[in-house]
């Protein structure tokens, strides 16, 4: 069992988790490693790092000695819709502490039913920790983890989350326009027809029978879908927020996020965060210039290069909302203001 002091605190980070070992690697991280971090994944890790590998069963006792508990909030998202943006402005936030990403999470999403509810709640608990008391954590989890939210939105403790979205539309303009995002979208494919399959509970779209376009808008409907689920089950702690909305009125709709988080919204605090460096950067890559502009130009490029296959998607997405309720649905929560 572990004894440092350092283990009731998110300098005691759980790194990994590994459900057929049952056991958690922790690393030691600071609080600006927390800031710099887009990703608590393999990409946290550097030449040196020590990690150290805790059974299950003293990471439970340990949790219980320092009498963790329960109260991350969590931002849900489709990918690529602002979600590291959004996160870095919670982070910035004089009483917020942001974690992107972790990957236990990822974990959590992937294993059988059993396994997950054995260590969901010490998870969610290890992931609450906050450097000083009064911070609120907000967890940014990655976009296939949508798949257990309305599962975290369900438990006792009863968290808050943001659930962050484009138009079909915007989201099938966003990823062609991007190199990257395209070759990132076709790996995610099959494992993103398989989740919707399943949700529907019957295979209804053959993989290769699917364009680009049509991939593209079955990927919107699968994330998109499993955010109505999450919706259902948080009700009324449940925000849901555009990401084009947000950038047309950044004040506004930050000042609403924060008061759903329960974080001081005043104009000197909002105005404080917007005019920081988050805002004219690339969130994934801090490093490099980006904004609502480039953003604007970007999408705008993209809808005239792909036009006929941003048309397929949406006629796939108007066709399959028809044959299936649950799409139906995910279109009507996206289209309804908070």
């Amino acid at each position: 069992m572990p004894q440092d002091a350092s283990f009731g605190s998110p300098e005691f980070f759980p790194y990994s988790l590994d459900v057929y070992a049952n056991t958690v690697s922790f690393i030691r991280l600071t609080p600006a490693d927390y800031v710099r971090a887009s990703f608590l994944d393999s990409r946290i890790l550097s030449a040196g790092m020590s990690t150290r590998v805790i059974a299950w069963s003293d990471v439970e006792q340990a949790i219980a000695a320092t009498r963790l508990e329960e109260r991350c909030s969590f931002i849900f998202h489709l990918g690529h819709v602002g979600s590291t943006l959004l996160a870095r402005l919670l982070g910035a936030h004089p009483n917020g502490f942001a974690l992107r990403e972790p990957l236990i999470l990822r974990t959590l999403a992937e294993i059988d039913a059993q396994r997950f509810h054995a260590h969901v709640g010490g998870a969610v608990k290890l992931l609450s920790r906050t450097f000083e008391a009064g911070q609120q954590p907000v967890v940014k989890a990655t976009s296939f983890v949508s798949e257990i939210a309305a599962a975290l939105l369900a438990r006792a403790a009863a968290p808050r989350a943001l659930l962050l979205f484009v138009t079909p539309e915007a989201y099938l303009a966003t990823i062609l326009g991007g190199p990257n995002s395209r070759r990132e979208a076709q790996q995610l494919t099959p494992g993103r027809l398989r989740r919707l399959h399943r949700r529907i509970g019957g295979e209804v779209w053959r993989l290769g029978s699917l364009s680009e376009g049509e991939a593209l808008a079955m990927g919107w409907a699968c994330e998109m879908s499993a955010l109505t689920a999450a919706a259902a089950a948080g009700t009324d702690r449940v925000r849901r927020l555009d990401f084009d909305r947000f950038l047309s009125q950044p004040q506004a709709e930050l000042t609403a996020v924060l008061r759903h988080f329960h974080l001081d919204a005043s104009a000197a605090v909002v105005d404080a965060i917007l005019q920081g460096p988050d805002m004219g950067r690339y969130s994934k890559a801090p490093q490099h210039a980006y904004d609502a502009a480039l953003r604007r130009d970007v999408l705008h490029q993209a809808r005239a290069e792909h036009r006929s296959e941003i048309l397929r998607g949406l006629h796939w997405l108007e066709q399959a909302a028809l044959r299936t309720p649950m799409i139906g649905a995910a279109l009507t929560l996206a289209s309804r203001l908070p």
